[in-house]
């Protein structure tokens, strides 16, 4: 049983290297690793039964906030799981031989269904979509720079979010973080964020098929997406990158227009959120009702989990 099914991963390199930028020892630019990541997330995507919420890659950080859609793992057939663990592996001389069509008997047939339920846990597991994802920019780093050893600082981190402010929260602390560290001016320049793609789809009212889509408030009936109305989480995301952080290098200046201006967007496609989400929040994030839920569906004292969304005030 899972206590929600959006989660923030976080991962970070060990050593010298950057995702992006420039290296001022030698000179060289890594700005090219930010898109090995952006492809290879999306790719992914379409394997996985997981969707991208959001996500920023920065100079030597990934940040991502991740859907699991166990409902849908589970509906996918035979075919559909083997079809997908094998666009990520071989499989196993078995599972090869029923997807050629191969007549198994009935001993080696079974052991191909008990291997099916194998991949179908692992392809809603951001356990190993994350290992996939880090482990392919890795070795291609590795190659590049002509050397071995660790490129990310260990397993990725995660965070459980339990309930929509939790998510909403998390969602804009992510979005927001180029223009906290001064490497965007705004969201719609942050490179490699799912809020600049978010945004240059808002200009023509769509919204981008490799992200989950907002779908509105909550509802009986609901179809798949994200719990908010777009034009909400855009104002969220404009609010709060303009507030002014002493402890931060970056925030939108006051001088520019708000983003529908900015941007030509009409005020019915507009959007905002969060900040500082990863320092003030540990483990578990959700209101005292779902996190008590979650501490007693994993045998943890509620002491040990943080903070609350609604016991956080901007000012504390």
């Amino acid at each position: 049983m899972i206590d929600t099914p959006y989660y923030h991963c976080i991962s970070r390199c060990v050593r010298r290297d950057f995702l992006c930028g420039e290296d001022k020892v030698t000179g060289k630019s890594f700005e090219h690793r930010r898109q090995w990541i952006e492809d290879k997330l999306f790719a992914l995507s379409d394997v996985f039964s997981i969707d991208i919420c959001a996500y920023a890659v920065m100079s030597n950080h990934t940040y991502l906030v991740l859907f699991v859609d166990e409902q849908q793992a589970k509906a996918w057939s035979v075919d559909e799981v083997l079809n997908r663990w094998h666009q990520l592996f071989k499989g196993t001389l078995l599972t090869q031989h029923y997807c050629r069509g191969d007549k198994l008997i009935d001993s080696l047939y079974n052991i191909v269904m008990e291997t099916v339920e194998v991949y179908r846990q692992r392809l809603m597991d951001i356990s190993w979509f994350m290992r996939l994802l880090n482990e392919s920019i890795a070795r291609k780093a590795n190659i590049e720079d002509n050397c071995t050893g660790r490129f990310w600082e260990g397993r990725f981190k995660s965070q459980a979010l339990l309930d929509e402010a939790a998510l909403a929260a998390c969602m804009a602390y992510v979005d927001l973080n180029p223009v906290r560290a001064n490497i965007a001016k705004t969201p719609e320049d942050s490179a490699y964020t799912s809020i600049k793609k978010r945004v240059e789809k808002v200009k023509t009212a769509e919204q981008p098929q490799k992200l989950l889509p907002f779908i509105g408030n909550p509802r009986k009936d609901m179809p798949k997406g994200l719990p908010f109305e777009l034009i909400d989480y855009l104002e969220l995301i404009e609010i709060t990158g303009r507030c002014i952080r002493e402890d931060k290098k970056g925030d939108i200046d006051e001088n520019q227009p708000i983003l529908h201006t900015r941007l030509s967007i009409s005020p019915e496609n507009w959007l905002t959120l969060t900040k500082e989400f990863r320092m003030l929040f540990h483990g578990a994030i959700g209101h005292s009702e779902v996190l008590s839920d979650c501490c007693e569906h994993r045998g943890l004292k509620r002491q040990k989990m943080l903070l609350t969304v609604r016991n956080y005030s901007p000012s504390s």
